[in-house]
């Protein structure tokens, strides 16, 4: 899926749609790629001299390839985090970078959706985490 055919999914909008393309590769595994430019908002700051995209924002990146997994539930839907576990940084993305992001469901009690992720730079792992969401109504209005 382009970004075009994310936001069919998805309601994030620029500038927080963090992911540039994903799919579904099996069943229960979406892969999703970001490639980081060196202009974005979240690197101002983080750190001045020597960017480093933030592990907030690789989580909400892992957060988004999950939707994919439930392209069919997340459409007309707000998906909100509801807790990360067992979050790990092994290695820095930078400017230059493409982070993969590899996600799989590990089960599910609708609304609520839990799941398994990792990022990867070049084959190496950058981040991996647990993660759970609640798929909720979107609030008209």
């Amino acid at each position: 899926m382009t970004r075009d055919e994310l936001k069919q999914i998805l309601p994030h909008r620029e500038p927080m749609l963090l992911i540039d393309e994903a799919e579904l590769r099996e069943e229960n595994l979406a892969v999703g790629s970001y490639t980081v430019k060196g202009d974005e908002w979240f690197l101002r700051g983080h750190f001045p001299g020597m960017p480093i995209v933030p592990g907030v924002i690789q989580c909400e990146m892992m957060a988004q390839t999950c939707c994919v997994l439930l392209a069919d539930k997340v459409k007309g839907s707000i998906p909100l985090f509801g807790g990360l576990d067992k979050v790990r940084f092994k290695n820095q993305v930078r400017p230059g970078d493409t982070l993969v992001l590899e996600c799989s469901l590990t089960r599910s009690r609708p609304p609520f959706y839990f799941a398994r992720g990792k990022g990867t730079v070049n084959g190496k792992l950058a981040v991996s985490a647990e993660l759970s969401f609640a798929l909720m109504p979107k609030n008209k209005g």
